[in-house]
């Protein structure tokens, strides 16, 4: 059975070979996911929202599932001198889409920054969230640097 999403038709488009996986459609953690597919925690990535100070446009942070964005590495990296961590309820109006479904994949042209962990270039392939609850894509991580305009930094721990 094939899986036709927005996310799913630009991958199409683009020419850029991924898989797709069904999940149960409650939310799901990294590490969760991870267990469900049978595959390592560090290669399920999350997308963290994060906001800055000023402009308070928010943006959008790729870490593996088994760390946490450290927001001071963040901050760093993007010559900002805070970030922060919206609520679930305000990532969720930021990006109109539900948490556990939140994707650079389903904001591309949206005008989100997303900064990809450095730990993500390792792995060659990775697995984030398709953009809605319940499904999984696994796709070559400078195909989604790409796509996103993604950078790459040191920001988890």
């Amino acid at each position: 059975m094939s899986i036709t999403t927005n996310v799913t038709r630009l991958l199409d488009a683009r020419k850029i070979p991924y898989t797709a996986y069904e999940t149960p459609a409650e939310k799901l953690g990294a590490l969760e996911t991870a267990r469900f597919l049978n595959v390592e925690p560090a290669s399920v990535f999350k997308t963290i929202v994060v906001t800055r100070e000023r402009p308070r446009k928010p943006l959008l942070v790729v870490v593996p599932g088994d760390a946490e964005v450290d927001l001071k590495l963040l901050a760093a990296a993007l010559g900002e001198k805070k970030v922060f961590l919206p609520s679930e309820r305000e990532a969720e109006q930021l990006t109109g889409l539900q948490a556990g479904g939140i994707s650079p994949l389903a904001l591309i042209n949206k005008g989100f920054q997303v900064v990809i962990d450095l730990s993500a270039q390792a792995l060659g392939e990775i697995h984030i969230s398709g953009g809605q609850r319940g499904l999984n894509i696994k796709l070559p991580v400078d195909a989604l640097a790409r796509l996103a305009n993604a950078r790459f930094a040191e920001v988890s721990r």
